[in-house]
């Protein structure tokens, strides 16, 4: 290879790496530390009674939606078998902590008393004023429906009660999709009759959107006692919802999104007897008639105080199964399905064990853990000093570049993605430091005997690079599977030193092909190496140029 694009190669390296340092500096981007060397509480939840993968998966968004809405910097929060840990950085009550990570994963279906859409050009409401929310709700129902009207509209007014301003946090309305529930139902007396009875619930429009007054003292959100004032899931409408008067387990855990009339829906189907279609029917019957306990006819699908659906119910009786259709995109269909299919066996968390990691404890780990890295390291190089003279110098800045490159991708993860360097991630870095030192050992041994059997430097430098660059390929993807295997398999601190370890070994890889290979070919041309006893062998024997 050329000169030149060998120091291409080299520069362009120095480059990328240098100036990405700089770059994530400069952006206030640093590795995120974990519990163990931040300090802070970790809690352990494991679920009680009957549940299924879906609620305990669904749990764990919740937990990771509420500790990122409250601010809690890069929570760590992984499922151990069944059981949920949550790692909180930072936090130092116990209390608080357990607040923090305890969610119902109850969906609980409440009747709708008013809606509107939220202002997102107001940032507070009137303060002292009584305001009403109006509701404009549209029904349409398919001509194969002999129950429900063709069209009808119902104008609902029901007055907020007034209390001090409450600030709404800007949000981009978009319009509502049009939502259809339609239970296809046999008939098979009269033949002129279709051979389904489809009844469509759709999901209202957006009210008027006008300034409101809250309650100042707000209800508990997953209280299904309580009448509540909530929001749906993308921020783009306020609720006010009546007591609950079922929850999920009216459903069977069946549901599935699919594509229904056209487009994107959710299917799902009814237990039967009193505690499944039964109790869905009365509250589907108060909607439907929209009685003073249903004043919209809409019905509303919560989660932990949250509105994933507010469909208006068009049919008094349902026997079988719901099919909720509109203008959902595939994605939107999945995760109402996934709400529907862990709310019919909703998940009941219980915490098994709370460790309070003091702050003074992890500066003194993370400390300690520089210190034996710093240790670690010096007698590396005071073993490559000696035994391969002027080219630890090589080796020296080859594990600055090691370092940089995992310290601006810990770094980017960690403002992108959460990652926290935890103490066993250091384990995993300064395990690595042997895995890299090995690669130059290989080189330089190679080198050394390529020296010894009589070829020129330059020669001995790229045939004893070609050589080596298989042995480092093959032992650093064992290292590499040997990483992937821990990962894969294991959870906690054990996963976090597999992590680390596995990008420590592919920095090696890197800075072994777009470093090491250059740089000493580049020095076995020089006149640097040939001056200087660098491998224990006489310089007088060492050309440079040349072949033999």
């Amino acid at each position: 290879m050329s000169r030149r694009r060998l120091s291409m190669t080299l520069l362009g390296l120095l480059v990328v790496v240098f100036g990405s340092l700089a770059g994530n500096l400069i952006a206030g981007n640093e590795p995120s530390l974990g519990l163990d060397l931040q300090g802070g509480v970790s809690v352990t939840q494991e679920p009680v009674g009957e549940f299924n993968t879906e609620s305990l998966d669904l749990a764990v968004e919740r937990i990771r939606e509420r500790v990122d809405s409250l601010g809690v910097a890069e929570p760590e929060i992984i499922r151990q078998g069944n059981a949920i840990v949550v790692n909180l950085p930072g936090v130092e009550n116990q209390d608080e902590a357990i607040r923090l990570v305890q969610v119902t994963g109850a969906v609980l279906l409440r009747p709708v008393l008013a809606s509107q859409a939220i202002d997102t050009s107001a940032t507070t409401v009137a303060p002292d004023a009584s305001t009403t929310v109006a509701t404009d709700q549209s029904t349409s129902t398919s001509p194969s429906s002999s129950t429900a009207p063709s069209t009808s509209t119902a104008d609902t007014t029901t007055t907020v009660p007034a209390g001090p301003a409450r600030p709404l946090a800007p949000t981009t309305v978009d319009p509502a999709p049009t939502t259809t529930v339609a239970e296809p139902t046999t008939v098979a007396t009269d033949s002129t009759v279709p051979s389904t009875d489809v009844a469509l619930v759709t999901e209202a429009p957006l009210g008027s959107t006008t300034d409101s007054t809250v309650p100042s003292s707000m209800p508990d959100p997953t209280d299904p006692t309580a009448t509540v004032f909530v929001q749906n899931a993308d921020g783009s409408e306020f609720f006010q919802l009546g007591p609950a008067f079922a929850t999920g387990e009216v459903f069977n855990s069946d549901a599935q999104a699919d594509i229904i009339g056209g487009g994107w829906g959710v299917r799902v189907t009814l237990r039967g007897g009193a505690s499944g279609a039964d109790l869905w029917n009365v509250g589907a019957s108060k909607c439907f008639s929209r009685d003073t306990t249903c004043p919209t006819g809409r019905m509303a699908i919560v989660l932990d105080g949250v509105v994933q659906s507010a469909p208006t119910v068009n049919q008094p009786t349902f026997t079988g199964g719901v099919d909720i259709t509109g203008s959902f995109s595939e994605s939107e269909a999945k995760d109402l399905a996934r709400v529907l299919k862990s709310g019919a066996l909703p998940v009941r968390l219980q915490v098994q064990a709370v460790q309070t990691v003091s702050p003074t404890l992890g500066s003194d780990s993370l400390r300690a853990a520089i210190i034996s890295g710093l240790i670690g390291v010096g007698l590396v190089l005071l073993f490559m000093l000696i035994y391969y003279r002027s080219l630890a110098a090589v080796v020296v800045v080859g594990l600055v570049i090691s370092g940089s490159i995992q310290w601006n991708v810990i770094s980017l993860l960690s403002r992108t993605n959460g990652l926290a360097l935890s103490l066993a991630g250091i384990a995993g870095i300064i395990v690595s430091i042997g895995v890299t030192v090995d690669s130059y050992v290989v080189f330089f041994e190679k080198l050394k005997d390529e020296v010894k059997s009589g070829r020129t430097l330059r020669n001995s430098a790229e045939r004893g690079f070609k050589s080596a660059w298989r042995t480092i390929l093959a032992a650093d993807i064992v290292s590499l599977l040997g990483a992937f295997t821990l990962w894969y398999l294991t959870v906690g601190s054990v996963r976090g030193f597999a992590f680390f370890l596995g990008l420590s070994t592919l920095c090696d890889l890197v800075v072994a092909w777009f470093f090491t290979r250059p740089a000493m070919l580049l020095l076995a041309r020089s006149e640097f190496i040939a001056r200087r006893r660098v491998f224990g062998v006489d310089p007088s024997t060492l050309t440079t140029g040349g072949a033999s």
